[in-house]
């Protein structure tokens, strides 16, 4: 199954292909989504302190039938949290709302704050990011995380911390869909040895009635979501699909099927 498996870091951490997302989930909703991926066969699970679920996440795992040490799971620091105190901080926190010892992946959610991002209102967050990064890279050096990382980071953003960084990035997690792909970012993060995760593979439910991806799926005997999860792992990236029903749960995680190049190209085009 692919969901089992899995690239490796630049640091020699294994991450899985495909992680369940929990971006919109509620708390208390997290736990039972989270135990029900995990025993459909997921073993990677990305949250983030803004998602204000951690701790439903953490008991989801705990609930489980999975040993802690087959789970990966991916946090992130606050896209507002801008010092290495906050970020600090932070870190702690994750540990202690998801009762676990070590983080798999941490990441900066994103370069800016949420208000400040789309587009840049001038501040780039340059020195700010770097301590952000300082205080990743002390956690990552004491074992508190097993592997750091950014979010939404342009290549801009990206070649900051290089600038400013004993670590280098390894993971960027960016939206990657069918009619968005950002080749050029997807390209600079594999040249320098960082591993893309996608999230939001079905633009957040708005693919699921695009009449050209739905041919293309019919003809391989699958759903929608399942071909746009499949699109974003045949760019070598690691999709991120979410959904609160255990049954798409089970359709998300089918995805041991190859769409073929001239259907890849169709899909770039769309």
């Amino acid at each position: 199954m692919v969901i089992k498996e899995t690239y490796t870091l630049s640091n020699g951490v294994t991450i899985p292909k495909v992680a369940f997302g929990t971006w919109q989930i509620e708390n208390d909703d997290a736990r039972r989504c989270v135990k029900q991926a995990l025993n459909i066969g997921y073993t990677h699970v990305d949250t983030a302190a803004a998602y204000e679920n951690e701790q439903g996440v953490g008991q989801g795992i705990k609930d489980s039938n999975v040993n802690r040490e087959d789970i990966f799971i991916t946090s992130k620091i606050p896209a507002e949290i801008k010092t290495y105190e906050g970020a600090v901080e932070s870190i702690n926190k994750t540990l202690e709302y998801l009762d676990i010892d070590q983080i798999d992946l941490m990441l900066i959610h994103a370069p800016r704050p949420w208000a400040e991002m789309f587009p840049p209102q001038g501040n780039m967050y340059y020195e700010e990011n770097a301590q952000v990064w300082k205080a990743l890279e002390e956690a990552y050096e004491a074992g508190k995380v097993k592997a750091i990382g950014v979010s939404n980071f342009q290549i801009e953003d990206i070649q900051n911390i290089f600038d400013n960084c004993k670590i280098k990035p390894m993971v960027n997690q960016i939206q990657v869909h069918v009619g968005n792909v950002p080749k050029e970012l997807i390209d600079f993060c594999k040249d320098n040895d960082m591993v893309v995760m996608a999230y939001a593979p079905n633009a957040t439910g708005g693919l699921i009635n695009n009449d050209e991806i739905k041919k293309i799926a019919d003809k391989y005997g699958v759903s929608t979501p399942q071909i746009c999860i499949r699109f974003d792992l045949q760019l070598g990236l690691i999709p991120l699909p979410k959904t609160v029903h255990e049954e798409y749960m089970k359709v998300n995680a089918d995805i041991d099927f190859e769409i073929s190049d001239e259907d890849m190209d169709k899909l770039l085009a769309i």
